[in-house]
């Protein structure tokens, strides 16, 4: 069956949209949709998996415990397991859409 990324893109600036693309025991691909969102203050994500993440549409910050990294569309990052991380911005203006793999 074929999909397509940029279907079910709903801005919404009350909550972020989270899309499992592919799932199994080894491996998850996830689409994010966030409009403005951020992590709480002082919240870290940890993750036990790895987490490689594309911007493909908008733009957001990502920040570590000594450093931040803004991504824009077509940027994309490997973040290894239980490094310290948050999302620090995304854009209000337009949605910032994610492709996460978990591995």
């Amino acid at each position: 069956m074929k999909n397509n990324v940029f279907e079910n893109i709903i801005i919404d600036k009350d909550k972020e949209q989270f899309f499992d693309l592919l799932k199994s025991d080894n491996i998850k691909i996830e689409k994010i949709v966030s409009n403005g969102q951020s992590s709480p203050i002082n919240f870290w994500y940890s993750q036990e998996k790895n987490e490689f993440v594309l911007i493909l549409k908008g733009d957001a910050i990502l920040e570590y415990e000594d450093k931040e990294v803004k991504l824009q569309e077509g940027d994309y990052i490997n973040i290894k397991a239980f490094t310290k991380h948050r999302v620090k911005y995304t854009n209000k203006d337009e949605p910032t859409i994610w492709l996460a793999v978990f591995y």
